[in-house]
């Protein structure tokens, strides 16, 4: 039986999260760790409303550190269903940090993860399509589409250049390289 189809901004999502100075590394900024964390919270809601079933992290693409969030500051991650396939859904994550005191907000990182939806037999689930309902969103949906067709060449050219790097050829093609060689 098919789901029914769902429009994006029924599975829009936003978590806000004050960042303590527990979350700061050794430089006094908040640690990336803590916000992978967060937009992978925020990535599972967000798909798991829209599918209507247990969804589990695949892949992240395209984590962009763009500024340095403070401890004080409130984080906002916003996040939205941007392509379905089958069983496989991506989320887009603008992460902001509001400074409270001053009002400013900086857009901090972007990524995209992609979610798989889980039955409960614990294999992959038939996702409801997605309804586009404006240009912003049929613009994500094709980005998307691209993004998965740019994610596939690439696994297949590094699985290329993996079977092909031959080691005892190795120093020439490093020659010029930050490395040494010790074997």
């Amino acid at each position: 039986m098919q789901k029914p189809s769902k429009p994006v901004s029924q599975s829009k999502t936003t978590i806000t999260e004050l960042m303590i100075p527990s979350y700061a590394n050794f430089g006094g900024k908040i640690h990336g760790g803590i916000l992978l964390s967060l937009m992978d919270k925020v990535a599972y809601a967000c798909s798991s409303k829209h599918a209507g079933a247990y969804c589990v992290t695949v892949s992240v693409e395209r984590v962009e550190f763009l500024q340095p969030v403070e401890v004080g500051e409130l984080v906002s991650l916003h996040a939205s269903v941007n392509y379905v396939g089958r069983s496989s859904l991506i989320v887009g994550i603008r992460v902001e940090a509001l400074n409270v005191k001053t009002g400013h907000v900086n857009h901090t990182n972007s990524s995209y993860f992609t979610m798989v939806a889980k039955g409960d037999d614990d294999k992959p689930c038939t996702v409801p399509r997605l309804i586009l309902e404006n240009k912003e969103e049929v613009k994500r949906f094709i980005e998307a589409m691209h993004m998965k067709e740019i994610r596939i060449k690439v696994k297949e050219e590094m699985d290329d250049v993996r079977s092909q790097i031959a080691v005892e050829k190795a120093s020439e093609l490093l020659k010029g390289e930050r490395c040494i060689i010790r074997l």
